[in-house]
């Protein structure tokens, strides 16, 4: 199911994590060439992402919402 990517954070590794509108969290990393997401970098990129929508593996599974 793809949600609607609302905020960010980062985790314990300084790695950034999307905030999901359905409550839970993706790690989006720029990891070339195997992860290319440049934006990623940059809060204009992160801020210009806000809404995109990220599939959730954690929707299709029913898991509980993540908590910071």
């Amino acid at each position: 199911m793809k949600q609607a990517i609302c905020g960010y954070h980062k985790d314990e590794e300084n790695h950034w994590v999307a905030q999901l509108a359905c409550g839970h969290f993706q790690h989006v990393r720029h990891n070339p060439p195997f992860i290319n997401r440049p934006w990623v970098n940059s809060l204009s990129g992160r801020q210009g992402m806000l809404g995109y929508l990220l599939k959730c593996k954690k929707c299709d599974e029913a898991a509980p919402k993540d908590q910071l």
